[in-house]
């Protein structure tokens, strides 16, 4: 059976209606998920009216372990809530008719990611759309745990933790993943042990992947939709801060972050949305993370090409991403000096 008869057969099932898929076509790039975009009418009566969707399922095998569960219940958590999350539909954790596990959303039309290649991706509306992204980022870390749908599938670290539970994580991938030895990677997370940061004044949401290219805006200084939730987890909401502020995602003849604002400006529009007050100290912390993380899954990227993966971005991650992430590291430990 063809995926999209696969899809017609659940959206039938759990609709309680003949449903008709169209316009089924693979969405490309991702890690951690297959993601497909489809049109289908689901409801009688519709005329033959159709909707967009997003399909999101697993893959045979995946470059980062994560959750669907948690991906699905983050945007949940978000939509309606001035981050621009898309709307979450249906989550199937066993595969159901789709044999593996997969989830839909709603689909967001009419808006661009932004390339990396760009020089300029957002021309004139750059400052408009930093605002939005900063206050997207700090109202996700403002957000009260409690009542969130996330937290059917989470439990929040202890403040003291958080750094901790996340460096093990990913020198754990480090270290599963090496192909070959480390040295500069290992050598920042040495100095991350060594200077734990101060806990965060309180735990929130963490996307885990917020930066430009991660979110669809309409070329006129407007976000659409935060995307690829899949890393999503509880912590310290500086983590996200430093990451979106990596140089990676920067032009080096650009002070902006990630051509959007600069880093000044980023702070206090984050400030001002999160209720949270930015501790510099803890910021270089996660600022360093942020490249031993980044570092960790291009390790993934090239051993999963060296074993036979087809995606070119497995390529370009795992040798030139690597390298220019190996400088960023190498010039913040000769910044910070010996131990």
């Amino acid at each position: 059976m063809s995926l999209a008869a696969q899809i017609e057969a659940y959206l039938t099932r759990v609709g309680g209606a003949p449903a008709r898929v169209s316009n089924l076509a693979r969405i490309s790039g991702g890690a951690s998920r297959e993601t497909y975009r489809f049109d289908a009418d689901t409801a009688p009566n519709s005329g033959g009216r159709a909707r967009g969707y997003i399909l999101r399922r697993d893959p045979p095998g995946s470059l980062i372990e994560t959750d669907r569960s948690a991906e699905f219940f983050a945007i949940a958590s978000f939509a309606g809530k001035g981050v621009a999350a898309p709307d979450a539909l249906w989550l199937e954790t066993e595969g159901a008719e789709l044999e593996r596990p997969f989830f839909i959303m709603g689909r967001v039309d009419g808006g661009a990611a932004a390339s990396p290649f760009q020089p300029d991706p957002y021309g004139d509306h750059a400052g408009a759309i930093g605002e939005a992204f900063f206050t997207a980022m700090g109202r996700i870390a403002a957000e009260p745990l409690a009542d969130l749908p996330l937290m059917r599938v989470m439990e929040a670290p202890a403040p003291a933790d958080c750094w901790r539970r996340e460096l093990d994580y990913w020198e754990g991938v480090i270290d599963a993943d090496e192909t070959h030895p480390q040295p500069i990677v290992r050598a920042a997370i040495r100095r991350l042990r060594h200077s734990p940061p101060p806990p965060p004044a309180r735990v929130g949401v963490v996307h885990g992947d917020l930066r430009s290219g991660n979110f669809l805006h309409d070329g006129a200084g407007r976000i659409l939709a935060v995307l690829d939730w899949e890393m999503v987890h509880l912590g310290d909401p500086l983590e996200d801060l430093a990451w979106a502020c990596d140089p990676l995602w920067s032009r080096p003849d650009d002070p902006r972050i990630s051509g959007m604002l600069p880093f000044d400006d980023a702070v206090a529009v984050w400030e001002r949305a999160s209720g949270l007050t930015f501790d510099p100290d803890a910021f270089a912390w996660w600022s360093l993370f942020a490249s031993v993380k980044a570092q960790a899954i291009w390790i993934s990227s090239a051993k999963a090409w060296g074993e036979g993966g087809a995606e070119p971005v497995l390529l370009f991650s795992g040798w030139f991403t690597a390298r220019a992430q190996d400088l960023i590291l190498a010039r913040r430990l000769a910044e910070l000096g010996p131990l």
